[in-house]
This record gives structure tokens, C-alpha cells and sequence, in this order.
């Protein structure tokens, strides 16, 4: 989550441990990175027993869609120092967002890999027959669950799912993919006949992720026993608040609605203890002290969480998720939705389940894949196979660059003028590559052409900057930042042929030398390529916005 709120992300971003200490993040990202990467080629050779050489494998790594452009490259930046691949083959590490790879393999689904949320039909949150919600389909849910968790592989069927023979052609669905950190919502249409997928609204969603709960029952703790107490036992008994939390995500992720028992927590000894030690006292009195009902104390040295604080850790993040998704589903661009599709590791909460099909069970179809938590798993997988199944993105920025255009009295005010080699020019205007929520293609190319300041000029290093929204003229306008720069560094310009000495060579149109840029705003990553017009040469072009 540092790495999506952080404004200014960098390669010496810190964080924060538990106790107090600061690292690197990009040392804590790559040590993960590393990790699995060990794992996965043991596990790998241990299936096959074929050893595979670095060249051969191509990583793919799935991010929020609603992470910019310096937290994708920070993740690549990672995987480079992990040893995953080498930055002079960056093409063998794709950037995968995740609710895009979820799509994906939501297109592959036969019903029966499914869940339907929307069949019951529902009066006041009971089945008609007035039994308990819909309990047989839920535990139903959980049981695929548990059996899927288990099977490693998977098939894919060629073609689409049988779910989407109901889609027609042009049919358009949300993907919500709620995780730990973040929620992220993308709007996908069907493109027939070769099925791939265009994105239909820029990545919407925001930090509501199931951590979200954590942080209230991090709260309610800090309400019971002191906020003062909760940090300094963090801080000094880092290990046991770890284990404390563990027990409590084991619970949260039983929670269901509509459960008639408590869910127990054990607090670890050293917590009892120490509350002993620093307050005097024990922590059932303090529990008493604190006039909260919904939460006892069991003698067995648990704390008692009742269906009613479940509820009440729960509302906060949940109601936030329901929220975001109404809110895009009132848009015109996105009118119409016929199918939503909740996955992603929260997505295997009832409680979240519930929620959902409580506020929108009614104008859509909510679909959850058996295999809820491994849905981007495999979809990443999917888009390693074949990046171009997503043929059309969405814009989440307008990106542009400061240029000077002729200055026209009137139009432009007199504090942009400058007077240049005695012609009137206007400055910081801002030159758009592409808009907000402007629709791109897979392969589809902005070109901008630049020239050298000076002879002998080794190298072109032009701003970029960036907007969220539209209505902008120049790059000194409120809500426009500087997000990152692009290099291009230039090679020997090659000697005309046939200049005596070099010296005709010198007047002989040398200076006007022109570097030709390619953006390509498409993809899941911003890519720059480039190329000296005259001698057809490759110039190194590359794009930065971590060094902002």
C-alpha cells in the first residue's frame, strides 16, 4: 500500500517495521521477489525435472490496475535487483494488472466453475421459503473452496466459457477484484469474433482492501485496552502482535452473516502479561472498564468477538467496496452492466458476498469463480500466454509535455511570452500525448519529433507531465505535475559522405537534426522508443518516473 499512497515514490522509499526500524522498500519488494522466484524454480524442477535457464522463462508479476505508472516500474525495478530477469531483457517480464488478468479467466469459465449470487430470488434477504439466506449455496461455495485450493493445475478450454455464450457479443461486465490492499474495478466489453477484451472505463477503486478490517480490530483494541499500551507492545513484542494478528485473520476469515455464535481470539500470554505489568491490572477488568458489549471475555483466556463486532469491523470496508461499485455503475459509459464478477482474496468473504448481493443482487448478475482467491493467479498466467487478449485500455491520466507555440495576442496571457531570436513565443503549453479515460489500442503509437539544442548535444531529456483531469491548458495549471522524464540519448551523428574534410559537412543541414519518438500508451506499462530520421539509426530512448 506505501507504494501506491507514496506521491513521490523513489528507489530509496523507506518502510516502516513494526518496531521502529527503516529499509529500503525496493530491498523488502526484491527480497520477496527473489524468494518466490527460488520457489518457483525448485517447485519446477521438482515436477519436471528439467532445469530451466534463466532465458527461458518468461515472469509475469500482477499489480493493481489503480497503481500509476512509478509503482509499476518500481515493481520492475524490484524484479531486476531479485535476480527475475535482466534489465536488458525487460520483455521477459510482463506487467499484469490484476483485474484484467481475473477477466481473462473469467472468460474461461463453464458454469459449473461458478457460483451465481443473483439466481434466489430474495425477499428482504430470505429465501422465498424464508429459510436461512441461501446457506446450502454458500457452503456449497466453501467446500469448492477448500477442494480447489488443493489442485495446483489447471485446464483452460480454447474458445470462451459457456457463461459467455449468455454474453452476447458486446455484452460488458465489471471485474471487482477486492485483495488485501486495494479494490479495483475495470470495465471489460467482448470483442467478437476473436473474443478479445476492451476496457471500457479507466481503472477505478481505491484502498479498501480486506486489511481495511485489520485496522478496525487494531482499533477496537487500542479502544479497550489504551492506543498508548497497543503501540508500545507492538514495538517492544513485535513477534507476539504478529501472532495476534494471524489469529485474527484466521477468524475474519470465517466470519459469515448471520453466524449465532461468537468468534474466540486468543490473546498471546505475553499480551496478558504485559498489560499486567504496565497497567496494574487485569485485562478482563480493563474490558469491563471499557463498557464494550460486544466484545467478552472467555476464561479460557479469549477474547469473544460477538456477531454484532464482527459486523461492526466489517461495515466500514465493505460499505466502502458496495459504494465504489454503484458509484461506477451509475456512469453512462458503463450503463447497462449485465454481469459482475467478484473475485480476489477478499471475494471469499460471505460477509462481503452478502453485501453485495444485498445492494446489487437485483440489477446485475453476480458471479464469483469457485476459485475465487486464485482467479488473478491464473489469469496471469493466461496473459503471459497471449498479452494481446486485452486489445483496448483506458487512459487513467493525460499525459503531455511543455512546448512553445507562436504567442497569439489575446489568446495567450502576457506572463507565458517570451521573445526568442525576435519572435513572440507562448511557453508552457501543455502538448497532450494522451487524455483521461481516452480510449487506446494495443499498438497504437503517439510520434513527436525532436531536435538538439546544440551541436554535439549528447543527449535529449524532455519533462513529462501529467493530470487527472482534461481541462488543462498549460503545465503551470493547478492539478498538472512534473511525473517523470524521457532520455534519449543521442549517438555520433555519421559523416556526410563525400564532404571534403568534414568541412561542407558543418553548414551542410547538420544542425536541424530530428529524433523521432515513440509512445506507446496502450499497454499495461508506458513504453518509449525512438530513432535519428536521417540515418535511420536506433537511438536508446528510455522512460523514467521514479527519479522524479
Amino acid at each position: 500500500m506505501k507504494i501506491h499512497s507514496t506521491s513521490d515514490l523513489t528507489m530509496e522509499t523507506e518502510l516502516e517495521a513494526v518496531n521502529g526500524r527503516r529499509v529500503r522498500a525496493i530491498e523488502v519488494f526484491a527480497h520477496a521477489l527473489h524468494f518466490f522466484r527460488e520457489h518457483a524454480l525448485k517447485e519446477v524442477k521438482d515436477q519436471s525435472s528439467s532445469v530451466l535457464e534463466g532465458d527461458e522463462i518468461r515472469w509475469v508479476i500482477t499489480v493493481p490496475a489503480v497503481w500509476r505508472q512509478p509503482a509499476k516500474q518500481f515493481m520492475r525495478e524490484a524484479a531486476y535487483l531479485a535476480g527475475l530477469v535482466s534489465s536488458d531483457c525487460p520483455e521477459q517480464l510482463l506487467i499484469a494488472l490484476e483485474p484484467e488478468a481475473a477477466s481473462i479467466y473469467c472468460r474461461k469459465l463453464r458454469l459449473h466453475q461458478v457460483i451465481d449470487l443473483s439466481l434466489q430470488p430474495l425477499t428482504n434477504g430470505l429465501d422465498m421459503d424464508g429459510s436461512r439466506p441461501f446457506d446450502s449455496s454458500f457452503r456449497q461455495a466453501r467446500e469448492q473452496l477448500r477442494r480447489s485450493r488443493h489442485s495446483r493445475t489447471f485446464m483452460v478450454e480454447s474458445g470462451t466459457g459457456e457463461l459467455w455464450s449468455e454474453l452476447q457479443t458486446g455484452d460488458r461486465y465489471i471485474v471487482a477484484d477486492c485483495g488485501g490492499g486495494t479494490v479495483d474495478l475495470t470495465v471489460h466489453q467482448i470483442e467478437q469474433p476473436q473474443g478479445t477484451l476492451k476496457e471500457l472505463y479507466k481503472a477505478s477503486g481505491g484502498p479498501h482492501g480486506a486489511v481495511g478490517v485489520d485496522l478496525a480490530f487494531e482499533a477496537m483494541l487500542c479502544q479497550i485496552f489504551g492506543e498508548d499500551f497497543v503501540q508500545t507492545f507492538k514495538a517492544k513484542r513485535p513477534a507476539a502482535w504478529v501472532d495476534l494478528t494471524i489469529a485474527f485473520e484466521a477468524r475474519k476469515r470465517t466470519a459469515a452473516p448471520g453466524r449465532a455464535n461468537a468468534l474466540n481470539i486468543s490473546l498471546p500470554f505475553s499480551f496478558i502479561d504485559f498489560y499486567k505489568r504496565h497497567r496494574g491490572q487485569s485485562v478482563e477488568a480493563a474490558l469491563r472498564r471499557s463498557n464494550m458489549n460486544i466484545v467478552k471475555w472467555s476464561s479460557q483466556g479469549m477474547l469473544r468477538l460477538t456477531q454484532e463486532a464482527m459486523n461492526e469491523l466489517f461495515q466500514p470496508t465493505i460499505g466502502n467496496i458496495v459504494k465504489h461499485i454503484e458509484e461506477l455503475m451509475a456512469k453512462p459509459e458503463v450503463h447497462g452492466v449485465r454481469f459482475l464478477f467478484l473475485v480476489g482474496g477478499f471475494a471469499e468473504s460471505p460477509m462481503l458476498q452478502k453485501a453485495v448481493q444485498k445492494a446489487l443482487g437485483r440489477t446485475c448478475r453476480i458471479i464469483i469463480p469457485h476459485d475465487v482467491g486464485l482467479t488473478i493467479l491464473k489469469g496471469a498466467v493466461l496473459f503471459g500466454l497471449d498479452p494481446t487478449v486485452v486489445r483496448v485500455r483506458r487512459c487513467p491520466l493525460t499525459y503531455g509535455v511543455g512546448v512553445l507555440n507562436r504567442f497569439v495576442e489575446g489568446r495567450h496571457p502576457r506572463d507565458k511570452l517570451l521573445i526568442k531570436d525576435g519572435r513572440e513565443w507562448c511557453t508552457d503549453i501543455l502538448d497532450r500525448f494522451v487524455s483521461v479515460d481516452q480510449s487506446v489500442a494495443l499498438g497504437e503509437v503517439v510520434r513527436r519529433s525532436y531536435t538538439p539544442a546544440r551541436l554535439g548535444q549528447r543527449k535529449i531529456i524532455i519533462n513529462i507531465y501529467c493530470s487527472t483531469t482534461d481541462d488543462v491548458t498549460y503545465i503551470s495549471d493547478p492539478g498538472v505535475r512534473k511525473c517523470g522524464t524521457i532520455t534519449l540519448d543521442l549517438p555520433e551523428p555519421l559523416p556526410l559522405l563525400g564532404a571534403v574534410g568534414g568541412a561542407a559537412a558543418r553548414g551542410g543541414g547538420l544542425e536541424r537534426r530530428e529524433i523521432r519518438a515513440t509512445m506507446q500508451f496502450g499497454d499495461t506499462e508506458i513504453k518509449v522508443t525512438a530513432v535519428d530520421v536521417m540515418s535511420n539509426r536506433t537511438v536508446r530512448a528510455s522512460i523514467d518516473f521514479l527519479s522524479n
